[in-house]
């Protein structure tokens, strides 16, 4: 199943969202600039695209999992949500939770392997998140005095079920 999402490139570089291989669920996301991500800093990365998203589905910002592996950069709101009625553009925010006191200063990229710390160079076309298509259904709260009395309470959260089987 496929829906349409309408697609606007606000600038010459912005790259389409694309899946790597027949099957994927997520399409890598591209930015559109050049950045040096210091230890410690969080930015903003742009895509250059703004999408008009169809109500009833969202689009989910996710980190790729070789970025995730391969260096200390991370997508701290993971996975971000892009509703329907957002119209500006696609920006991925990403963090390098490198130590802010490392001390070598040479800029690795995300081809580097090994998760070395440091300071990050993202490059124009770099494949920096993945982003995934999902249905989603509006929910209504209704108020009650209690919900002890609305099916049945399994007991326990926060762990209870322990670590192993």
């Amino acid at each position: 199943m496929s829906s349409e999402i309408f697609v606007e490139k606000i600038c010459e570089e912005a790259v389409l969202p694309f899946y790597a291989h027949e099957g994927d669920a997520g399409m890598d996301l591209c930015s559109i600039d050049e950045y040096t991500i210091a230890p410690g800093q969080t930015i903003l990365v742009h895509t250059g695209l703004k999408f008009a998203i169809p109500q009833g589905l969202e689009v989910q910002i996710r980190p790729r999992s070789g970025i995730s592996l391969n260096t200390p950069l991370r997508i701290p709101n993971a996975p971000g949500t892009i509703d329907s009625g957002y119209r500006g553009e696609i920006c991925v925010i990403l963090e390098n939770t490198s130590p802010e006191s490392y001390s070598d200063s040479s800029e690795k990229t995300l081809s580097d392997k090994g998760n070395q710390k440091g300071p990050y160079l993202i490059r124009k076309g770099d494949r920096i998140a993945q982003m995934v298509v999902a249905r989603y259904e509006t929910a209504v709260f209704k108020e009650t005095d209690s919900v002890e009395s609305i099916g049945s309470d399994r007991q326990g959260g926060f762990g209870s079920t322990g670590v192993r089987p």
